[in-house]
């Protein structure tokens, strides 16, 4: 969306320039997603998680095709709320999917390509309008045709279908399996994603045991999944998760993503859509150092440090708004959509762009990737995909609150919008160093152990495994594990 906001093509056939028309068509996605996402573990737990992302596909090739034919606000707006849909279905899916099929040591690497994944669409996706902006004259053309955002509109399906296709290609999660009692394609799965298909080895023998007698617990409960997730040692927990996804939209990036545009136009900075792609590419760069590092420096301290810095910029800009800008006299019409910007003040501006670069930095390195391993990975597997989705549901129903309330906000208080993310940044640190413990290199199963260790959050938890010293056993001759008797035979004897 942002790509295409600085265009005639749009302002002038939508009639459209910023105020609460525009967050109203941008809030249209994440209020789809925020339904999205609240349904997503009905059909997850029902036909799979595999089937699940291929329905949000499907789901997105209709929503792109009806915005990119889009004859009005109203058609817009639909379109944007069926694709919003499908996001929320796949933003909640997606990570359990990740979550249940990688081995412990690199499960926040996996479910962080995620989050680079996303951030490559976005990139990308911003390029595409960028390009598509200098159709017919390009973006200063005030007879601009349509095209220039029909055409990336209309792109955003070839991802879907690619998707829809490749999903085939991929096995349910052995997790998933297991629960429907289908044990035999879970330890074929198990086998073939950590031991080249051998269901004797020890690793695989270790994660069937440890998931048969975690699923053997929850069902002695008994409790239904929806009143399971109301117990005590549930319920913190989806606090925590609905808490992480709530911070990660108050933290202020979506100012940085989805009004960019007005906030070059107000630095009074030459190209706004040319300079403002630099922080795509920076929400790139940076997030793959997170891929590299999240299972080795952790979860928490990500969080910790993420939130003090943007804490620090978000100040840092508000304050130089506030020192060096005034209120916009509205002889420019290319800036009717601000009310403040900052005339005749050349080092300022670029400072505030060099803030704005420095909070999508310490997000993408950070808040990005991390606020969604988390969550995905600290529930128990009767609960686990409603838990998420209703993690991820607080995600979009805040999303959904400031891409409607960002643009006249920032219309009317202008630099103080900064300074309120900036208060939310240092509230999510105090939160998440009281409430957040540690859980890299911890299997799924044993989440129970780090959240019901009785010691505080900022109290390392032990290191190891459960299931490495189950794996030892096993390996030792100590435990006896076979798989199911009619599992496949394989080749291998037990190791």
């Amino acid at each position: 969306m942002s790509g295409v906001l600085g265009t005639y093509a749009y302002v002038n056939y939508f009639g459209v320039n910023g105020g609460i028309r525009q967050g109203s068509i941008t809030c249209a996605m994440p209020a789809g997603s925020l339904f999205g996402a609240l349904t997503s573990s009905f059909i997850a737990d029902k036909f799979s998680r595999k089937t699940a992302i291929q329905i949000a596909a499907v789901i997105w090739i209709i929503g792109s095709t009806v915005q990119a034919s889009a004859n009005g606000i109203p058609l817009l707006v639909v379109g944007r709320v069926v694709a919003g849909l499908s996001v929320g279905i796949a933003s909640t899916i997606v990570p359990v999917y990740q979550a249940e099929i990688a081995p412990k040591e690199i499960r926040g690497r996996v479910v962080a390509l995620q989050q680079w994944s996303i951030t490559w669409g976005i990139l990308i996706q911003y390029f595409i309008q960028y390009a598509s902006s200098f159709v017919d004259g390009g973006p200063s053309n005030p007879s601009q045709s349509t095209a220039a955002f029909r055409i990336p509109w209309a792109l955003q399906t070839i991802p879907a279908v690619i998707l829809f296709v490749g999903m085939y290609f991929l096995p349910y999660s052995p997790r998933w399996l297991a629960a429907q009692d289908r044990w035999e394609e879970s330890i074929k799965v198990l086998a073939d994603l950590h031991a080249s298909g051998d269901m004797y080895h020890s690793k695989v023998l270790a994660q069937y045991q440890e998931i048969e007698e975690a699923l053997c617990f929850e069902r002695e409960v008994a409790a239904s999944t929806l009143k399971a997730l109301t117990e005590p040692r549930i319920f913190k927990r989806v606090i925590l998760g609905m808490s992480i996804q709530m911070w990660s939209q108050l933290c202020g990036m979506n100012v940085m993503m989805y009004y960019i545009i007005y906030v070059m136009q107000g630095a009074g900075v030459g190209n706004p859509l040319l300079i403002a792609s630099i922080q795509y590419v920076l929400n790139v760069t940076l997030t793959f150092p997170a891929i590299l590092f999240i299972d080795k420096w952790g979860r928490r301290p990500l969080l910790l440090v993420g939130a003090f810095g943007m804490m620090v910029f978000l100040f840092t800009s508000g304050a130089l708004q506030a020192a060096y800008g005034r209120p916009n006299p509205r002889t420019d019409h290319r800036l009717d959509a601000i009310s403040w910007f900052l005339p005749g003040h050349p080092a300022v501006s670029k400072a505030i762009i060099a803030c704005s670069y420095l909070t999508v930095s310490t997000f993408a390195i950070t808040w990005g990737p991390t606020s969604w391993t988390y969550p995905s990975e600290i529930f128990p597997s009767k609960v686990r995909a409603k838990a998420v989705s209703l993690a991820t549901a607080s995600n979009w129903a805040f999303n959904c609150a400031l891409a409607f309330a960002t643009p006249p906000l920032i219309w009317k208080i202008n630099w103080k919008i900064y300074m309120i993310f900036a208060a939310f940044n240092a509230l999510a640190f105090i939160h998440m160093f009281v409430a957040m413990p540690e859980t890299k290199n911890k299997t799924l199963e044993e989440m129970d152990e780090v959240f019901e260790s009785g010691k505080p959050a900022w109290r390392s938890v032990p290191k190891g495994s459960r299931l490495d010293d189950l794996q030892q056993d096993i390996e030792d001759g100590n435990v006896k594990v076979r798989p199911p008797a009619r599992a496949t035979p394989n080749e291998h004897e037990p190791k």
